[in-house]
């Protein structure tokens, strides 16, 4: 489903640059929905500001109306339903697994708060350089591009974050290092979306930790039900895929 969801917005916007299909157009960066509606990336225009530039109104909007909707549905839904480099380093992840690979850093020897401090990191010098200083590498607007419109720019870039994943850090940027990522982790506090953990049916096999890439969110599995509220929970289904006990669903529910 996520593969489907992925490939489903790639392609409407490889339609809308190539076949005249004026569904979306543009990139995740910043879109224009029926030739009518801006959409624009939250931190991509708050690197825009950084750098001392007031963007128009409707991109100011567009960026409004993508922060709304992913702080109330599904915070980092970005991430794993949505974002087409997280094809890139599963594919990585599941070159480790067949081949055995061990990668330098494992995921619980690396801290999670680095993706904050680069969030930090992209505004400041965005601010000192006077230019979306992120924007120059990222390597999600990088992929986007060389699908869309057959570029090979930057594409080393990209080739990088995938040998990143296999050598250096098991999940090493999506879930180390991308701002992308962390920003909507911090607006994703109070998501509609959650997965729901019920303890009676819970026989603690850890099939999902084994195979969530944001484990520390799994913290509460076989000690109480409740929803996984962590705002870093990509909302991937992995935990629900692996099972067997129905301990594990979506849960969509406003309080």
């Amino acid at each position: 489903m996520r593969r489907i969801s992925q490939s489903g917005i790639l392609f409407l916007f490889v339609a809308g640059a190539n076949f005249g299909i004026n569904i979306i157009k543009g990139n995740l960066s910043t879109a224009i929905l029926f030739n009518k509606f801006h959409l624009s990336d939250p931190y991509a225009v708050m690197q825009m500001f950084f750098a001392g530039y007031i963007p128009a109104t409707e991109i100011i909007i567009g960026a409004a109306v993508i922060l709304l909707f992913y702080s109330v549905t599904g915070g980092r839904i970005f991430c794993s339903w949505v974002c087409p480099l997280n094809i890139i380093t599963d594919f990585a992840s599941y070159i480790r697994k067949i081949t055995g690979i061990q990668p330098v850093f494992k995921t619980k020897s690396m801290s999670k708060n680095i993706r904050y401090y680069v969030v930090g990191l992209g505004l400041f010098l965005s601010f000192i350089s006077g230019i979306a200083a992120f924007e120059l590498i990222n390597p999600i607007s990088i992929l986007f591009r060389a699908v869309i419109f057959g570029t090979v720019f930057g594409i080393s870039i990209v080739l990088t974050v995938f040998l990143f994943d296999i050598f250096i850090a098991e999940h090493g940027w999506c879930g180390h290092i991308c701002p992308v990522g962390a920003f909507y982790a911090f607006t994703g506090k109070y998501r509609l979306l959650k997965v729901f953990h019920t303890k009676e049916n819970c026989t603690l096999c850890m099939k999902c930790k084994k195979v969530c890439p944001e484990i520390q969110v799994l913290d509460t599995i076989g000690k109480k039900s409740g929803n996984i509220k962590s705002s870093e929970c990509t909302d991937c289904g992995r935990c629900i895929d692996v099972c067997d006990d129905n301990a594990l669903k979506f849960n969509f529910k406003i309080k």
